[in-house]
């Protein structure tokens, strides 16, 4: 063993531990009691191609004690360290050829982060240290070629032993929610920004997974009505050097590290592996409310980045190994934008994947997982491949193929889009869903031919496999992109927060601002925002699918135009809970507001409840079969009909026409399935109007066979939404529609 001290200390003097073989498996650092009754902690490292591996001890002072681990077995350096306990902060340093040429890039100076951490203490910073080459090279086109023998260990944080539990205890499977795909209603937050500015959480715990445990967080969830929460990615990221250098942080996280972390900048109780038990208490809370938690994994790159990226982990561990490299090895393929690619086809690469996902199942007790560019993960050796490794893996796996599996079906290589192509067990991130219904409420739909699939549940891309309509994640908005109430306020994006003079982020919005750049003083502009909003809304949950709404849409969050706010942690991101201020009053009413929009966020946030009561409650709203559309007998009702504003279905030529409305009739009659008493399920059927032009329409309610009596249950044009309108109208009746409105109707006779 070797010790270096921290400048002003000295090396402690205790006798160095003998380091015994240990095993090969598990990998990472587990606490574990050995034989012979003595306490330790067994060290495994893959390092494919390494001449030697140390594995480092710090103690609170920083004083690093490094020892050798001699012992190799299958491409594993692995030693059992007596002492050794939960809480112990330690690292690897990995020796071997430094030539880039190859993609040869140890380098032991640099201290790296166990790639199976459990925990880990500290954050990253990026000074020149850090880098395995030297940054700052005056020739900067060849720097990344140039060795750099600083040592980074003082800049870096440190893994932490931590004791891992039985990968049952406390997660029987009673304790899980286990909510049908089909029932489910997803809600993408950020642990950080959706509990920064929340009044009712403790000012300690706000930003961090105890708050979002807390009681006032999950009573939002639980009064919204929604199944599940998808958290923005929580495993242990870096910020990118770039971000640094401007003084700001990246907020959403996709720049992961550390796959098997908590990240430790949301911890509340301490980074030392107490952020372990603090996210697992979040998920009892959660489960505990009948909420299920959805991780957003990002495995297709790393936080390393290309070339000139700093060597963290990964690159300095067995670069060629852990990515997928070129023709020419010193460079990085990268399918992802972000500078490298995980080498997924790589038997180790993959098995670090499936066990950090089996971790975070089995141990952590979450319910599923969406993937960030999905794609990227389902390449072979070049193209994306629906038979590759990946996917088989997790089609086989008894853990894996039993927890909701979502992709973002693209990436940004060749071939890379994938909608509709990943294979049963999986859904997807629907994003025709998303243009279709943008471009209907903005006009710009040359005819309502896609917007009739994507509202029945995107037939065309899900009914082949086997596959349902819950393939499909429909939604209008996500983490990136303009907020519901930016979509109808700003039709260019204003980015220039970022830092990056406004060229980042997308300028295919699809978007109408409504007559107003940003914001308005005019009352009509600000009636008609919380109109579309409504709009929007309801379109989305009534529509066929698994709907995804985004933190704060349901009471009109605003970025400021802001349509990729990764780097913004600060108000531009953060939930804005005074928007509900009244929503918490006890007894308050909907106030008049100058603007002469009464009260929008809290009209708009009850619309959503009473509309996901709705869909709760009527298992037409949530099919698990495609729709037929054919008639059935005995009066030639169709489960699945469209109509035209003059009460008659809707014929071939009328598809290929403008349209600017349209009803959708949903049968309730006979839903194929059975409930879990085995009967035949059946429900109220419901006519959906839409209506997206500039001037009120009469539509002609259809009438016999299809109903005889209906009721209005939800009204868009109407301002105040604690209520249904209630208004009864007979079949064949001729109804007002007002102007850019959605109507929902129920059949009552």
């Amino acid at each position: 063993m070797t010790e270096h001290a921290t400048e002003g200390d000295e090396p402690p003097g205790a006798p160095a531990p003998v380091v015994r073989p240990g095993a090969p498996t598990p990998l990472g650092a587990r606490y574990r009691v050995a034989p012979d009754g003595v306490a330790g902690t067994n060290f495994a490292l893959w390092a494919g191609g390494a001449e030697g591996v140390e594995v480092c001890l710090y103690d609170d002072r920083g004083t690093e004690s490094r020892l050798p681990l001699t012992e190799l077995t299958h491409e594993i350096w692995h030693g059992f360290v007596p002492g050794v306990r939960p809480g112990q902060r330690y690292g690897f340093r990995v020796h071997g050829r430094w030539d880039p040429w190859t993609g040869a890039r140890w380098n032991p100076a640099k201290l790296l982060l166990d790639p199976y951490a459990r925990a880990v203490d500290g954050e990253f910073a990026l000074p020149p240290e850090v880098y395995g080459h030297v940054r700052d090279w005056p020739q900067p086109q060849v720097a990344d070629t140039v060795r750099d023998d600083r040592d980074s260990a003082p800049f870096v944080p440190k893994g932490v032993v931590v004791h891992d539990e039985a990968p049952d205890d406390g997660w029987s499977d009673d304790r899980r929610p286990k909510t049908p795909l089909a029932d489910s209603v997803i809600y993408e937050l950020h642990v950080r920004g959706f509990t920064k500015l929340h009044p009712g959480i403790p000012e300690k715990l706000r930003g961090t997974y105890a708050g979002l445990a807390h009681p006032a967080a999950i009573g939002h969830l639980r009064r919204l009505g929604v199944t599940a929460v998808e958290l923005l990615p929580v495993h242990q990221f870096a910020h990118e050097d770039h971000l640094l250098r401007r003084g700001q942080r990246d907020y959403w996280g996709y720049n992961s590290v550390g796959y098997f972390a908590p990240h430790a900048g949301y911890a509340a109780t301490g980074t030392r592996g107490q952020q372990v038990e603090e996210f697992k208490e979040m998920v009892r809370a959660l489960h505990a409310a009948g909420i299920e938690v959805i991780l957003d994994v990002v495995y297709n790159h790393t936080a390393e980045a290309g070339e000139r990226g700093p060597t963290l982990s990964l690159r300095g561990i067995d670069n060629r190994g852990y990515y997928r490299l070129p023709a020419d090895a010193r460079r990085y393929t990268d399918y992802t934008g972000c500078g490298n690619t995980l080498h997924v086809v790589q038997p180790h690469v993959l098995r670090l994947i499936t066990d950090s996902l089996r971790y975070w199942v089995t141990e952590m007790g979450v319910d599923g997982f969406r993937f960030d560019l999905a794609a990227a993960l389902a390449r072979s050796m070049h193209d994306v491949d629906m038979l590759s490794p990946f996917l088989a893996v997790i089609a086989q796996d008894p853990v894996l193929r039993r927890v909701k599996l979502i992709a973002e079906p693209w990436d940004v290589g060749s071939g890379g889009y994938q909608v509709g192509a990943f294979p049963p067990l999986w859904t997807e991130w629907n994003d025709r869903y998303r243009d279709a219904v943008r471009d209907f409420w903005r006009g710009a739909l040359p005819d309502v031919r896609d917007l009739g699939y994507r509202l029945s549940g995107s037939s065309d891309l899900y009914a082949w496999g086997g596959r349902r309509p819950y393939a499909s994640v429909n939604f209008i908005t996500a983490h990136d992109g303009f907020t519901l109430r930016d979509l109808v306020s700003y039709e260019r994006k204003h980015n220039e927060a970022n830092g990056e003079g406004n060229r980042d982020g997308t300028d295919d919005n699809r978007s109408w601002n409504c007559g107003a750049e940003g914001p308005s003083d005019d009352p009509a502009v600000n009636a008609l925002r919380w109109r579309q909003l409504r709009n929007l809304l309801t379109t989305l949950l009534v529509s066929t699918g698994v709907p995804m709404l985004v933190a704060g849409d349901e009471m009109g969050r605003t970025q400021g135009g802001n349509n990729n706010a990764y780097c913004q942690d600060n108000e531009v991101s953060w939930v804005d809970w005074s928007l509900l201020d009244e929503e918490y009053a006890d007894g308050a009413d909907a106030r008049d507001r100058a603007d002469g929009t009464e009260n929008g966020p809290l009209e708009l946030h009850r619309l959503t409840v009473r509309l996901l009561a709705l869909r709760r409650a009527h298992p037409v709203l949530r099919r698990r079969a495609f729709f037929s559309g054919r008639r059935q007998a005995p009066d030639g009702l169709r489960d699945l009909a469209w109509f035209t504003p003059h009460g008659a279905e809707m014929t071939e030529a009328d598809w290929y026409a403008p349209a600017s409305s349209l009803g959708l009739f949903l049968s309730g009659r006979d839903i194929p399935g059975r409930d879990a008493r085995g009967e035949k399920i059946t429900d109220d059927s419901f006519l959906t109007v839409l209506h997206a032009g500039p001037r009120p329409v009469e539509f002609t309610l259809p009438g016999p066979p299809w109903a005889g009596a209906y009721e209005l249950v939800v009204d868009t044009a109407r301002t105040d939404q604690r209520e249904a309108p209630g208004t009864a109208h007979k079949g064949g009746a001729v109804v007002r529609v007002p102007a850019r409105a959605a109507l929902l109707f129920r059949v009552v006779a």
